[in-house]
């Protein structure tokens, strides 16, 4: 068959419209459901262009150039193709299927435009006919029935089937279609361009059309017999009407005389319709007589029945076809009466002529008799296939019904494979990443093992530590009591001697200090909001905050400290005497709430950028050099001062505070220790403090640990472990056999921080062997900051571009650091003020430029928020020092 396409499952509902579209140069009209006579002949043809060509090629040959037009049936797929794999349409979303359905409709358009360009192409005045059903034989059956299609071209079988024996049809749609078309339509099935069965039109409708006029006219009995006949079927014909046109002619022939009498007394019987040429000019009425007797005659009666239609059949059939014989006796009988009323009365009286001419319509009644009963067992034969075609429709519900159970046992095995397909997937999936969690966990066990051997060695180390602590220890709760007492009696000897103090300290510490009320810290943190921490320590939290239109950090003691008044008063006697560019400078204290002000510094700590934490900048080698002989110089600074030493105690990268130029601070003086009760060692004058052993453990003197002596050469060591974490930006946990080791092995280029950038391997090697030094376990054997360390770090620094900034050089005295210049007059200043845009400058300068009318920084152009002005007592203080000092 031309029409081939995947078949539908019968659950399927139809899809398209029952509307078909006819499309005639480009436009579209949409023909409604009745029924048009079109003289066109319909060709249709299937998806595969080129298996319905030769079909197409067919019937315009054989058009007689009459219009074609060319009948599809669209099927729409059941399953859509997506992602490389096909899905039902119910299970898709409507989107998907509705965007589908466009592509198979422009398909179909692009196809069936083809065909057309090959009626163009061969000279055929062409046109397209399409409607979308689930089935093809019922979609043509459908357009067949909606347009009255009278003739129908279309394939008959497979071009795979086809031989030259080829008689009958091959194909399921062509049989279907062949069986269930109306009868009106002539329908013609080819393969491979050869005709192989021609379905002719219903005779039933021919015979309406050249029905006579005088079927019209005979008794009601007649015409019954005429419905019987058509409706039991096909009567063959017979000479018999022959030889009774040949009769009443010589009947004609014998009365011509008579025509005008015969006329007088002929029946009124209207004769149009068949009539001869004779009594069209008037003539009488026995020749139409005879014309509609010859008409009524058993053979004209026959012709009737070629258009027979098709009987649905009843139970009821037998009954009916036994009226129908009583019916076409009495029609006999009709026919002789009228024949004796209508015969001339020359041929009554001729009893020869009228015996024969009853002997030829009693032989032709015999024929309708047989005719009868060839008709009932046709009839009969008719409703046991009727039967059969019931019970085969019995059975086809059946398989259908049987087949859309077993297509929804389909889909619902195929559904739970599709779970146990995804359930494989993530089970697969899983174990795919489970293998790769183990394979890291082999990996993080190997690390773990080979760190676990390196840390065996250090454990040996530790436990020997750790028994001469417990042996500290021990010898510590014997001398506890008298360190006690010693603590309190070196009290009452600093509470004397700040009294002798008095007077004389107490102006100079009042320029150096303010003092700061609660409610001025709580403001200047905002309530201590979280947000403002900046950091913890010991003492307790510490805060960014403003305080008199100067950002500051507030270090608040809190309940927990392992810190105290002691500790803080400490820090305030500490601080607000001693003025240097590498320590912290204190602005003032709250005694309410136990807590210190700091000016600010942006950079943070020491540890922090060696971390480099919040994707800081890693600090450079010149940097950490620079920065390793600001720490020296504030140490030499500490353990000279006058009249008292000072050992920090605590000393540590955190400790250290980096400002905006990365210059280094050093601050947390609470545990430093001032050298004024002094004790004389057995062996040397080395001067000590005898205290509780506190601080940070791998920072701290291992001599101090043993024996609690705090001596200037306890931040040595400190500094010497700072000095090897500045080098390689390792933990300083066993940082100190690392790198002997690696300098024993030639192996130093491996320890030094990459982000410090390439180190000089001289200056490296020599950095490395002074920290080893100043990590020594002997406090003899570490060396002087002053004499040794610094004067190695100082030519370190000036070899690597560094600038001095310390006041401390063997070559006498230099510029003041550029902070020590006011902005305006561009000299020391004596007397600096912080403006609202916080820059200092000298109190006469920034005044006269207030007071000539100006409102905006001399620094930045800006418009001041404010002319009020802040004493920066602390850079004044520092500016007096460097004054005295040069």
């Amino acid at each position: 068959m031309a029409v081939v396409t995947t078949p539908v499952p019968a659950t399927i509902q139809r899809t398209g419209s029952m509307s078909s579209v006819r499309e005639v140069g480009g436009e579209i009209e949409e023909e409604p459901n009745t029924a048009v006579v079109d003289e066109a002949i319909y060709v249709a043809v299937s998806k595969d262009v080129k298996e319905s060509k030769v079909n197409l090629i067919w019937a315009i040959q054989n058009s007689g150039g009459k219009r074609i037009c060319i009948l599809f049936v669209h099927v729409p797929a059941t399953m859509i193709p997506l992602m490389g794999a096909k899905f039902p349409a119910s299970s898709l979303k409507e989107q998907e299927v509705r965007a589908y359905r466009e592509i198979e409709r422009q398909n179909m358009h692009k196809t069936l435009d083809e065909y057309l360009r090959i009626c163009h192409r061969m000279g055929v005045r062409a046109e397209k006919l399409h409607i979308e059903m689930d089935n093809i034989e019922r979609g043509i059956i459908e357009l067949i029935s909606q347009h009255g299609i009278r003739k129908l071209i279309m394939g008959a079988a497979s071009d795979r089937n086809y031989s030259r024996r080829l008689m009958d049809l091959k194909s399921k749609k062509a049989i279907h279609v062949c069986e269930q078309a109306p009868a009106s339509c002539h329908i013609q099935f080819i393969c491979k361009g050869h005709l192989i069965h021609t379905r002719d039109r219903s005779l039933n409708e021919r015979s309406l059309e050249v029905a006579s006029p005088l079927v019209q006219q005979v008794p009601n009995s007649v015409r019954s017999l005429r419905s019987q006949s058509v409706t039991l079927g096909e009567i063959p014909m017979t000479d018999s009407f022959g030889s009774i046109q040949e009769l009443f002619r010589r009947v004609r022939s014998a009365n011509d005389g008579q025509r005008a009498s015969i006329t007088t007394d002929s029946s009124p019987i209207d004769t149009v319709g068949f009539s001869t040429p004779s009594n069209r000019r008037g003539t009488d009425v026995s020749s139409d007589e005879s014309d509609r007797l010859s008409r009524m005659s058993p053979s004209g009666l026959s012709t009737c029945s070629d258009s027979v239609v098709e009987p649905t059949l009843t139970p009821n059939s037998v009954a009916e076809s036994s009226e129908n014989a009583l019916d076409l006796t009495f029609s006999r009988m009709v026919i002789k009466e009228d024949l004796h009323r209508l015969s001339p009365p020359s041929v009554l009286q001729d009893g020869g002529v009228n015996d024969t001419l009853y002997d030829q319509l009693e032989q032709a009644m015999s024929e309708a008799n047989n005719a009868t009963r060839h008709a009932y067992q046709e009839t009969f034969r008719r409703g046991k296939a009727e039967k059969d075609a019931i019970e085969a429709i019995r059975r086809a519900k059946t398989s259908e019904s049987l087949y859309t159970e077993e297509l929804n046992l389909r889909k619902m095995a195929e559904e739970e494979l599709k779970k146990e397909k995804e359930e494989l997937e993530r089970m697969t999936s899983q174990r795919d990443k489970v293998k790769e969690e183990l394979q890291l966990a082999v990996d993080l066990k190997s690390s773990l093992e080979s760190q676990l051997a390196s840390s065996e060695v250090m454990i040996q180390e530790l436990e020997k530590k750790i028994i001469s602590a417990v042996e500290l220890l021990q010898s510590y709760k014997n001398e506890r009591d008298e360190l006690q007492i010693q603590r309190d009696n070196a009290l009452r000897e600093a509470e004397g001697l700040r009294k002798k103090q008095g007077e004389g300290s107490s102006t100079h510490v009042s320029q150096l200090f303010s003092e700061f009320s609660f409610s001025e810290i709580e403001e200047a943190t905002s309530n201590f909001d979280p947000s403002r921490k900046i950091g913890e320590g010991g003492y307790g939290n510490i805060y960014k905050g403003v305080l008199r239109h100067t950002e500051v950090a507030i270090k608040i003691l809190h309940a927990n400290s392992m810190q105290g008044p002691l500790e803080f008063q400490q820090e305030v006697d500490v601080l607000s005497k001693l003025r240097h560019p590498n320590l912290i400078t204190l602005i003032g204290a709250c005694p309410e709430s136990w807590s210190l002000v700091y000016e600010y510094l942006p950079n943070g700590s020491l540890e922090d950028r060696l971390a480099c934490k919040d994707n800081t900048h890693p600090l450079s080698w010149q940097t950490r050099i620079r920065l390793a002989a600001e720490l020296c110089s504030a140490l030499i600074f500490l353990h000279s001062s006058k009249p008292h030493s000072i050992v920090h105690g605590d000393l540590k990268p955190s400790n250290i505070i980096l400002d905006a130029n990365l210059v280094s601070k050093l601050s947390d003086f609470g545990i430093c220790r001032i050298l004024s009760n002094l004790e004389n060692s057995s062996n040397n004058n080395t001067l000590f403090w005898r205290t509780d052993p506190k601080g940070t453990f791998v920072y701290m003197d291992p001599e101090f640990l043993a024996s609690g002596e705090l001596t200037p050469k306890s931040d040595v060591y400190s500094f010497g472990i700072i000095l090897l974490r500045l080098l390689t930006g390792r933990p300083a946990l066993g940082i100190t056999k690392e790198v002997k080791y690696a300098l024993d092995t030639g192996k130093l280029t491996s320890l030094l921080d990459p982000l410090a950038g390439d180190w000089p391997f001289v200056q490296a090697e020599q950095l490395a062997r002074l920290a080893l030094r100043c990590c020594e376990m002997s406090r003899k054997s570490r060396p002087d900051l002053h004499s040794d360390v610094w004067r190695i770090l100082d030519a370190m620094r000036a070899s690597s571009g560094g600038t001095n900034s310390f006041g401390l050089s063997s070559e006498g005295p230099h510029q003041p650091p550029s902070y020590f210049i006011c902005p305006i007059f561009q000299e020391v200043m004596r007397d600096p003020h912080v403006a609202a845009d916080g820059f200092t400058y000298e109190a006469e300068a920034i005044r006269g430029w207030l007071d000539s009318g100006h409102d905006t920084s001399p620094m930045t152009n800006s418009t001041l928020a404010h002319q009020s002005l802040v004493p920066n007592r602390a850079l004044r203080s520092a500016i007096q020092d460097w004054l005295q000092s040069h």
